[in-house]
């Protein structure tokens, strides 16, 4: 199937009002607060328009539990600073562990392991293990606003540790088994964990990998942990720590209450990348994280009782606490840990198909990677109904495929967030199309724009992405700042509007697509290009296998150095250079002709897949790597080598090219 960027492969069907669950909120609205509205474009505008009936309607459709006696709905809408529902007193795990009106010995989680067997536990089992976990915590001294922290695969133990401290109001924190020991202790060493859960190893694949020597050092560098707690995965035994299945066989009396927080209370502490500076520990509060993932995963992903949801994440990615919120909507949840590509591109798929999933989350990367592949999912028995994706840009090529796939009764529901509000900005829903190579809309209450320098909005060229009206689940704050790094981060541009760090088209009707990163832009003589334009066309092209573009600005005002590292199946020779110079000249524009083009052994990215642009740029500029980057964060440490080497001649080029100027 041959698309074209914007054109419509999948529309609302006509009883959508009345078979989604975003469909029964308009019905809800009406009937109960006599709010008439028919169409996304008018419930987007409502929602922003009027945020307090908006969230309060949240609240009320979802019954929410309410233990205090709420005096405002938003009291104060600055930004930041922002005081949502004052009086209030909620916890998201009685929330996430309450009666979704589903049987309790249907199953809530389905734990996919390559280190163990299947592990399912039903609704009657994790409210068990959740409530035996409480009084083990307890027991282990923890009390409400301690911090808990998992150095963890994704497991269902490490959901049982994260709902049992919340239950007790205290704060979750997890980092990825994957990340190595400066990695962690950036990020633990933060928040000061008195309890600290690991695993002493697992299995990727086929392949066997031993972290109890990491776990010592990560121990040994972190005075505030009490107790070391190993949930004993695979044949690994951490020494002398705490068997964390002996400590829920040895209670007797279980908590099965939760305890009741305010609405900013602190829940979590996620992570920002670090691939660009010390990691920021982002805290998110019980009643933002509960009432946006209540929005997010009904009104746009439509989960609900007897949904399957499969997406696979590690605990040190905020789609973590989007899986596990699965649970707020009374969805059953699939963990995954292994390898995400073994036996072969199809596990995930098999997966989906054996555990029933509902609603799938496939990376852009993964997408596109099963097309490259030639696979072909139409004899799967899959009950997929919603696609989801996020993290890069998806080609319009990567829609195509999935409709051919999955066929029109799946809606591919594209969005983008992050991590700084542990959800999505703009994104799809039941009552919206899709747009191949767009993203169908702005996300319900999230008041959304495009601005260029001057803080004029925009339309149909880019823009700094911001949120010009509070969200609950902004960032309660930094941990440990006083609140300068968070006004410098999302503040510093925009006065009391959040810029969120993306380049972003919006089109006329709220249709959009994110470019890349804008502090990885590309001005080329005045003119702005998006990375993400860039990777569409070489990615396509024959033997190219991932690539990466960086603008080294020239300050003396001319057009710098456009660089294009390519990796490739086979090496980069000039025919291929040509190849890819004449598909950016013609499906692009002759300023998107780089000036250089590099071979590499490998695009350095993120644990999440992200490519690493800015730390790149950085490297070719001079910066000592260990400056940008850590290597613990990265996918392949070994990724960054070919461009530290280069770092001398991308120098001198440049040098070379402003002596020819001058």
């Amino acid at each position: 199937m041959s698309v074209q960027t914007g054109d419509v492969l999948w529309r609302p069907p006509a009883d959508v009002v009345e078979t989604t669950h975003v469909g029964q909120f308009l019905t809800w609205l009406s009937e109960n607060r006599g709010v008439d509205l028919r169409d996304h474009d008018a419930l987007w505008r409502w929602s922003v328009d009027d945020l307090e009936g908006f969230w309060s309607a949240v609240w009320d459709f979802f019954d929410v539990t309410d233990h205090g006696e709420r005096t405002a709905v938003l009291a104060e809408r600055t930004m930041p600073g922002a005081v949502w529902f004052p009086g209030s007193l909620l916890n998201y795990a009685e929330q996430a562990l309450g009666d979704h009106g589903v049987p309790e010995d249907a199953v809530a989680v389905m734990g996919r392991s390559q280190t163990r067997p299947d592990l399912d536990l039903t609704w009657r089992d994790l409210r068990e293990q959740v409530a035996r976990a409480r009084r083990a915590l307890v027991d282990l001294g923890v009390r409400s606003g301690d911090r808990v922290a998992g150095y963890l695969p994704n497991t269902p133990e490490a959901l049982v540790a994260f709902l049992a401290a919340a239950g007790l109001g205290a704060v979750w924190t997890s980092c990825a088994i994957e990340f190595g020991p400066r990695s962690v202790v950036d990020r633990f060493g933060q928040v000061e964990p008195a309890v600290l859960l690991v695993a002493g190893g697992y299995q990727y694949g086929g392949k066997p990998i031993d972290r109890r020597d990491q776990v010592a050092e990560i121990v040994a560098e972190l005075p505030s942990v009490r107790h070391v707690v190993d949930i004993e995965y695979g044949d690994w035994r951490v020494p002398s720590a705490t068997s964390w299945h002996e400590l829920l066989e040895q209670v007797t009396e279980p908590i099965h209450h939760t305890t009741a927080v305010p609405f900013d209370h602190p829940l979590v502490v996620l992570f920002s990348s670090g691939t660009t500076g010390k990691p920021k520990a982002i805290v998110h509060g019980h009643g933002g994280i509960t009432l946006e993932h209540l929005k997010n995963h009904a009104l746009s992903w439509d989960l609900g009782p007897g949904d399957v949801m499969l997406w696979y994440s590690t605990t040190a990615w905020m789609m973590w606490n989007a899986l596990v919120s699965g649970l707020l909507v009374g969805a059953s949840i699939v963990m995954i840990d292994g390898d995400p590509a073994y036996p072969d591109l199809a596990w995930q798929w098999r997966l989906a198909e054996e555990t029933g999933a509902t609603l799938m989350g496939a990376s852009p990367g993964f997408v596109m990677a099963c097309r490259a592949a030639g696979l072909d999912l139409r004899d799967l028995d899959l009950k997929i109904r919603v696609l989801g994706s996020a993290g890069s840009p998806l080609p319009p090529e990567g829609y195509a495929w999935i409709g051919e796939q999955l066929g029109s009764r799946v809606q591919l529901n594209v969005g983008s967030g992050g991590t700084d509000v542990c959800s999505g900005l703009v994104q799809n829903n039941p009552l919206l199309p899709v747009r191949a190579g767009m993203i169908s809309g702005r996300a319900l209450a999230v008041d959304v724009h495009a601005y260029d320098e001057a803080g004029r909005e925009v339309t149909g060229e880019p823009g700094e992405l911001v949120v010009t009206s509070p969200m609950p689940s902004m960032p309660l704050g930094l941990w440990g700042d006083d609140g300068t790094r968070l006004r410098d981060t999302y503040f510093d541009t925009y006065p009391g509007i959040w810029r969120h760090g993306d380049w972003i088209v919006f089109e006329a009707d709220g249709s959009c697509v994110v470019t890349g990163r804008s502090d990885a832009t590309l001005n080329r003589g005045g003119v702005r290009l998006g990375t993400a334009e860039f990777y569409r066309v070489v990615e396509e092209l024959p033997r190219v296998t991932d690539s990466l573009v960086v603008h080294l600005e020239d300050l003396a005002g001319g057009n710098g150095q456009l660089i294009l590292f390519v990796a490739t199946d086979g090496g980069l020779d000039e025919a291929l250079t040509s190849t890819i110079r004449s598909a950016l000249r013609t499906g692009l524009s002759p300023r998107h002709v780089p000036d250089r083009i590099v071979g590499v052994p490998a695009v350095p990215r993120n644990l999440t897949g992200k490519k690493l642009e800015l730390p790149v740029k950085r490297i070719l500029q001079g910066t000592a790597a260990s400056e940008v980057v850590s290597r613990d964060a990265l996918a392949d440490p070994s990724a960054l080598d070919a461009f530290i080497a280069l770092a001398p001649d991308a120098m001198q080029q440049h040098d070379q090219n402003r002596g020819v100027r001058a």
